[in-house]
């Protein structure tokens, strides 16, 4: 954080605009659009055809329900996310972020990451 705060002080002091934006990602893998996560492995990683088709099944028409003792919600189409549970979902929500280093820094701004916030 004095890193933060040292590269904040410095931008001030060189009359730079300075604003902070934090991205907390603790909750991130709920957020995955699956459309653009299909398109980045596709487009970045060259993923196609069968492997990007077992992809697709992975994540489209997943459903998912709550049940509390003998109860259990109406079931109800999951249209974000990664599922959670298993070694893949850290890997495609990394390929799924990847890219965020280079689009800001394309903009000539600055970042700091932590675990899991940017």
């Amino acid at each position: 954080m004095l890193r933060v705060l040292s590269d904040i002080i410095g931008a001030l002091d060189r009359s730079d605009f300075t604003i902070l934006t934090l991205l907390d990602q603790s909750a991130a893998f709920y957020t995955v659009d699956h459309p653009t996560l299909l398109r980045r492995l596709k487009l970045t990683y060259g993923i196609s055809d069968t492997v990007l088709g077992w992809f697709k099944s992975y994540l489209y028409n997943r459903q998912q329900s709550v049940r509390c003792k003998r109860a259990n919600t109406t079931p109800s189409l999951v249209e974000f996310g990664v599922p959670q549970g298993s070694f893949r979902e850290p890997i495609l929500f990394l390929l799924y972020t990847a890219d965020i280093l280079n689009v800001v820094q394309n903009r000539n701004l600055h970042t700091h990451l932590y675990a899991d916030d940017t």
